[in-house]
């Protein structure tokens, strides 16, 4: 009798742990299933398909801009990406702010993945171990008013190969900056956002050229005022500072070097350095943090 109650204890304790590992195997498949559908949505996200071109006349309000180097217009709810299959990244990107959108509250994803609208085009793999971060034409802060939007922001086909020193440096200020003129002078900007290159440069991967300057053109579309910046990129790299007014150049200039013709309003005039719309960076933060909880 007693041989017979330790062999029932025993089978009792054999199904609990039976029971035990079934659960925990079920666990584990109902955990991965959630981190598999996570990592679909915020890296596969169903590509949605370019829209019709014309639906980017929204980012380039004076006419797209036309260039002498051969370019596939690539058109995306938050800008336009002149795409470069040759060099394998933009000639130039376009976007319009409006003020409204300048302070997303939806978080960063770092969601880079290559453009299923290309084919043979730039990869994030590209860029690991090179030294060069991949860094926005049109950058996420000013696109994270919308989730598929600013899972776009991450598509390679918006990708510059930069140096860190650069794209976390002046770039990253003057990114900012753009954001704040939206918001405090509660204007829509248009930018441009572009590269110096002839194709004959340094490449990465699988035939990314690394460009030898980078540029921005801002546009106050009420006012018509117009400022552009130039910053080099060339070895050996180092820290350009924060002084966002070294850095201004020409707009003729800036068209001449990069072989494009851009847009402009018919009340268009160039700013001087020096004469930049005013920014309040404490200011900025303290408007994200109250509409979002939280600042950049």
């Amino acid at each position: 009798m007693q041989l017979i109650n330790v062999v029932v204890v025993h089978h009792l304790q054999y199904n609990k742990k039976e029971k035990m590992k079934k659960f925990l195997i079920a666990l584990n498949i109902v955990i991965w299933t959630i981190a598999i559908v996570r990592i679909n949505n915020a890296y596969a996200w169903d590509q949605r398909p370019n829209l019709p071109i014309q639906n980017c006349a929204v980012h380039s309000p004076y006419g797209f801009a036309a260039t002498q180097k051969k370019a596939i217009g690539l058109c995306r709810e938050g800008y336009l990406s002149a795409y470069d299959p040759t060099a394998k990244i933009p000639v130039y990107v376009a976007y319009t702010l409006q003020p409204q959108n300048a302070l997303g509250c939806f978080p960063r994803t770092n969601a880079f993945v290559a453009d299923q609208s290309v084919q043979g085009g730039p990869r994030p793999d590209d860029y690991a171990g090179t030294g060069y971060d991949k860094g926005h034409a049109a950058p996420d802060g000013d696109l994270s008013y919308n989730q598929m939007v600013e899972y776009e922001s991450f598509l390679m086909t918006n990708m510059y190969p930069q140096h860190g020193s650069l794209n976390r440096g002046i770039w990253k200020l003057l990114e900012t900056s753009i954001r704040g003129w939206a918001v405090q002078q509660n204007q829509a900007f248009t930018v441009y956002v572009g590269a110096l290159y002839t194709g004959g440069e340094k490449r990465i991967g699988t035939g990314v050229v690394v460009p030898e300057s980078f540029y921005k053109i801002v546009i106050n579309n009420q006012t018509g005022a117009v400022a552009g910046w130039m910053f080099p990129h060339k070895a050996p790299y180092g820290n350009l500072g924060n002084d966002l007014t070294k850095f201004r150049a020409p707009i003729n200039g800036i068209e001449q070097a990069a072989g494009v013709k851009f847009g402009f309003p018919a009340n268009a005039r160039e700013l001087q350095p020096g004469q930049e719309w005013p920014i309040d960076f404490g200011a900025l933060t303290n408007a994200k943090r109250a509409k979002c909880g939280k600042a950049d």
